[in-house]
């Protein structure tokens, strides 16, 4: 037994897929050529993983637009007046909004999973967006001839087929991100819409065996952009015993930017299922300062009081650059980071005798 550790998913894109994106955008280059600058930034991503001896890597999510709209990127049934998520900072990020039916994924996730196996022979974890979060794409004010309920019908299919196609496709583990949900608590907090939320995830998850559902985690977080958080001033403790019904085996949580962890690992010892795993964060991607070993190894070893050994694993707060455009952490600083996380939650596993 050993202390397992995983990246939550996104990285920094390099200058040069930045650049061709941009010249893809301005009709400078075609799809082929942002293919293969995509392709090069997946390898190279996966070969520093590798590199800094990551057991469980991730292709950064490379060729996604960002973490949450890569399912229906091309729609042309989308208006750019969605929901609009405030952060801290002051910036924002708008999501689309649905303008006809049917909803239908343009694209499924286990294409970038294939993707990124054919560069590796570790095993490869894929993340997909939460349903919650795509539901929100619905309008306020419905659409003509296509009900809620229906919209609803076509997005748990379609999300369903999303997690089973990567785990046909042989994911490590495939990871809900559910960003929205504490969010939903600072928007709501009356928890109405956190509840619905986790019975449309739920409907979802039911779908899958208990021995599939080992293989889901659910990662939930503050927000992590323009080194920004949109939710960190909600409690967790508002959160945790909601989230923790959700039916999945492993449950990534931010902890290191968390002003009392030891307060916050006492509610998940208190809620975590006891046939879960949890993943604390250990390292904290939108502060410039990279972590010590030493620093994650003293975090693993809070943890491990508070939760058994075999029950627990370590990650990153969050993903390093959510959005394609998110540059305020370097390629640079994110690997080093990664690295620290490894090689601590390593000290840790030798200091708890376990290996």
């Amino acid at each position: 037994m050993t202390i397992a550790t995983e990246p939550i998913g996104s990285l920094p894109r390099p200058p040069e897929l930045l650049a061709a994106t941009a010249d893809f955008q301005a009709g400078r280059i075609d799809d082929a050529a942002l293919a293969a600058a995509r392709e090069r930034a997946v390898r190279d991503t996966i070969e520093r993983l590798e590199a800094i001896g990551s057991p469980v890597v991730t292709d950064g999510e490379q060729a996604k637009p960002n973490f949450l709209t890569y399912p229906i990127a091309g729609r042309p049934d989308l208006s750019g007046e969605g929901v609009v998520i405030p952060f801290a900072d002051g910036h924002q990020r708008q999501l689309p909004c649905l303008t006809a039916g049917p909803f239908r994924y343009t694209q499924h996730a286990d294409g970038y999973l294939r993707a990124a196996q054919a560069h590796t022979s570790k095993p490869v974890k894929q993340a997909v967006v939460a349903p919650s979060a795509l539901s929100l794409f619905y309008p306020a004010g419905g659409i003509d001839g296509y009900p809620r309920e229906q919209f609803l019908g076509d997005l748990v299919n379609d999300a369903e087929a999303d997690i089973r196609g990567c785990l046909d496709a042989g994911a490590h583990v495939v990871q809900l991100d559910f960003e929205e949900a504490r969010l939903s608590l600072k928007l709501d907090p009356s928890g109405q819409v956190l509840r619905d939320f986790i019975g449309l995830n739920n409907m979802v998850l039911a779908r899958f065996t208990a021995a599939e559902r080992a293989r889901i985690g659910v990662y939930s977080g503050p927000g992590a952009d323009q080194d920004s958080t949109h939710s960190l001033d909600v409690d967790y403790a508002d959160l945790l015993p909601h989230l923790f019904e959700l039916e999945a085996g492993n449950f990534y949580l931010q902890l290191a930017s968390e002003g009392d962890p030891d307060r916050i690992l006492g509610l998940v010892s208190g809620h975590l299922p006891s046939d879960a795993r949890v993943f604390v964060g250990v390292t904290d991607p939108i502060d410039p300062r990279v972590e010590t070993p030493e620093e994650v190894r003293d975090r693993v070893l809070r943890a491990a009081r508070h939760i058994p050994v075999e029950r627990l694993g370590t990650c990153d707060d969050a993903g390093f650059a959510p959005f394609a455009d998110d540059q305020s952490t370097s390629r640079e600083t994110a690997f080093a980071k990664i690295g620290a996380r490894i090689a601590g939650t390593a000290l840790a596993a030798e200091k708890l005798g376990v290996d």
